[in-house]
């Protein structure tokens, strides 16, 4: 283990843990891409030391799954993976950490405009907008073995897709290949041959999905799509009949309680629980959603930032805001889609804010749900990803 960290993780044991032989240690890293430059930046949230700047091909768009970044570079038609440099490993009555310096993979994988990267069931599937293909792999083999193994489905045509993976199917959207402006028709299942399984499913306009427990949520504009079972999906609509107008387009799956938070226009938010009568709940915002996640280790709750400069928290089993803390100064979601603005991620007790206008991220302290701090970054701050958890160090 690197010196720099014994004494912090040191401390920390004699503090929590003292009853164990082994000793136990907590780290949480933040991963943090520029808005327009094209790099990600690695903190230690415990010291707020910068561990490493690496340097990309493009702005990225940040996911994490296996204890790995990975760094979606549309513009620059690369994917790039880092090892955060924390590893967990569950071994039933008790977990294992271990820590080391994060470290850019030299394998990339490429192809034409990639953009959405779903992982599910331990497998990863990336769709390239300039294509419609997709690109099927593991994670862990890219990050811990240094290989970018493939295989790949193909959609059919190009279009801002995205895919699934589902043990040996995939779920992928469907464009009218016919229309210039080939908007998203519905969702296909494909067996391992890449051929298509039944009809396509209808999801006008589907964008956005998510997987919380055994199931995934795909949005249309008439509804949802929830697929469940084992072996070949099976795919049911639940549809937005009695809502006001609107529709869902981006989601998070609950972790440790199985729900769906989706945004439902501009000023609300949708909790889903497919198993309810009403499976619908709208939650109003006080200004527009910016970004939002959801809380993995208290699964009640689930954090909205609004371009009124607040995080927002948002219990979701009563379905209402129950902490509000102005955190930034106010970020219009007027102008390009694009522009520089706020993104937040979960850290342990902690959500962390990228400000960028300030060259700034924030520490809310989520029990207080009071500001403990502020970490300096170059540049403008904007994805934001964590990486992290508690263990025995032997």
């Amino acid at each position: 283990m690197p010196s720099r960290f014994l004494l912090p993780l040191l401390a920390a044991t004699s503090l929590t843990c003292p009853a164990f032989a082994d000793d136990h240690a907590t780290a949480w890293r933040l991963f943090i891409a520029d808005h327009a430059a094209p790099t990600v930046t690695a903190l230690d949230l415990e010291t707020g030391d910068t561990l490493d700047t690496f340097t990309l091909a493009g702005p990225a768009s940040l996911y994490t799954t296996d204890g790995a970044v990975f760094a979606v570079q549309g513009s620059a038609n690369q994917v790039a993976a880092i090892d955060s440099g924390i590893a967990l490993e569950d071994h039933g009555d008790h977990g294992d950490i271990a820590i080391t310096e994060p470290r850019l993979i030299e394998a990339t994988l490429a192809g034409e405009k990639p953009a959405h990267f779903v992982e599910h069931g331990g497998k990863v599937a990336l769709f390239h907008d300039g294509s419609g293909k997709v690109d099927l792999f593991s994670a862990h083999d890219w990050v811990h073995r240094g290989e970018v193994a493939t295989t790949q489905v193909d959609s059919g045509t190009a279009h801002h897709g995205v895919a699934v993976p589902w043990g040996d199917y995939t779920l992928v959207s469907s464009a009218n290949a016919d229309d210039e402006k080939k908007p998203r028709i519905g969702l296909n299942v494909l067996d391992k041959a890449g051929n298509l399984v039944g009809e396509t499913h209808a999801c006008p306009d589907l964008h956005g999905e998510a997987t919380s427990g055994n199931l995934v949520i795909i949005g249309c504009s008439d509804g949802v799509l929830i697929a469940s079972g084992s072996g070949e999906p099976r795919i049911e609509k639940i549809t937005y009949d009695g809502l006001p107008d609107g529709k869902s387009t981006t989601f998070l799956g609950g972790v440790g309680m199985q729900y769906f938070l989706g945004n439902y226009g501009a000023d609300r938010v949708a909790i889903i629980d497919p198993a309810e009568d009403k499976a619908f709940r709208l939650v109003d915002l006080p200004t527009r959603r910016m970004h939002f996640a959801v809380d993995p280790a208290q699964p009640k709750f689930a954090y909205i930032f609004t371009e009124d400069g607040k995080l927002n928290q948002l219990d979701v089993i009563a379905g209402e805001i129950t902490h509000s803390l102005a955190v930034t100064e106010p970020y219009s979601m007027d102008g390009d889609w694009a522009l520089p603005r706020p993104r937040i991620a979960v850290a342990g007790d902690l959500v962390a804010v990228t400000d960028p206008n300030e060259g700034k991220v924030h520490l809310i302290d989520v029990e207080s749900f009071a500001e403990t701090g502020t970490l300096d970054v170059n540049g403008a701050p904007f994805n934001i990803v964590a990486v992290g958890g508690s263990g025995a160090v032997h």
